[in-house]
């Protein structure tokens, strides 16, 4: 058994949750220039190098990518033969989050009672927090910032199995028009398939820490993901919304079997500030 410290843990997520909101990942970074390099529409192809030029102020000055610095989503990958000392895994991972958000100048923009009086809770928490119990002896920390205006447009839809792929392909691309310009495209699109209610958003949404355009290893699933990025692209609706073919970076589409009498499908959208940084303890 392997032991790890709780605040290992906590200065991990700390310096995570800066960097991700910081520095976007390479993956993002080419995708976004071959976007560029392809996108016929002129103010399309302007706001491509407004937003590579905006990741390269936050990442020489340190400054956050977006204003909107998120809510912190943690995933952990906790192996079987890990034990973390010094204190619970749940509150080392949201100290880290309050530590990073703190000393990073990031915005806080959790607020408790949402329903009713909305109090801020100062320093970013509670993250929400995923975790899996996985084989071997690490423990893999994601820190993901998930803005507001893309989380917002993201949709979950009970489909009859009857609707079949054309319904699935259907909705996606219903969501994407209908999400228009406030998700800040080119979004990158999160999908689901599968499960029950709560596995398939979960699916959609751990779809979006994928290496931008790498394509399912199933080849079903990685045309499928091919002819939605074809679709949704040719809405026409282009970066920030100012037209062009430019609408989506990526599709990616995870699946899980589902019970015989449903097809749930789960939309996520991820704004172009695509932000995650990983650590493995």
């Amino acid at each position: 058994m392997r032991e790890i410290q709780a605040k290992d843990v906590t200065a991990t997520v700390a310096r995570l949750a800066k960097e991700a909101n910081y520095y976007l990942g390479e993956d993002v970074l080419e995708a976004l220039k071959r976007a560029r390099d392809i996108e016929e529409s002129p103010v399309g192809r302007q706001v491509l190098d407004q937003i590579l030029e905006n990741a390269r102020i936050a990442a020489d000055e340190q400054v956050p990518l977006c204003q909107d610095c998120g809510t912190a989503l943690v995933f952990l990958e906790v192996g079987q033969d890990v034990h973390v000392v010094g204190g619970d895994l749940n509150a080392a991972v949201a100290e880290g989050i309050s530590q990073g958000y703190t000393q990073g100048y990031l915005r806080k923009s959790m607020v408790r009672q949402p329903f009713s009086s909305r109090v801020n809770t100062r320093d970013n928490t509670p993250p929400v927090i995923h975790t899996e119990i996985v084989s071997g002896d690490h423990l893999k920390i994601s820190v993901v910032p998930k803005g507001g205006g893309a989380e917002n447009m993201s949709r979950l839809a009970m489909l009859k199995p009857a609707q079949g792929r054309q319904g699935v392909v259907d909705f996606v691309v219903q969501t994407v028009e209908e999400a228009g310009s406030n998700p800040c495209p080119p979004v990158i699109l999160g999908v689901g398939i599968g499960g029950t209610m709560d596995e398939v958003t979960l699916l959609a949404k751990k779809a979006l820490l994928r290496r931008v355009g790498e394509p399912s290893p199933d080849p079903e699933v990685a045309q499928l993901e091919k002819e939605l990025l074809q679709k949704v692209n040719a809405i026409g609706i282009g970066p920030e919304g100012f037209g062009g073919r430019t609408t989506a970076l990526a599709v990616h589409v995870q699946t899980f079997p589902s019970h015989i009498a449903s097809l749930p499908v789960a939309v996520n959208i991820q704004c172009h500030s695509a932000r995650h940084k990983e650590a493995v303890l």
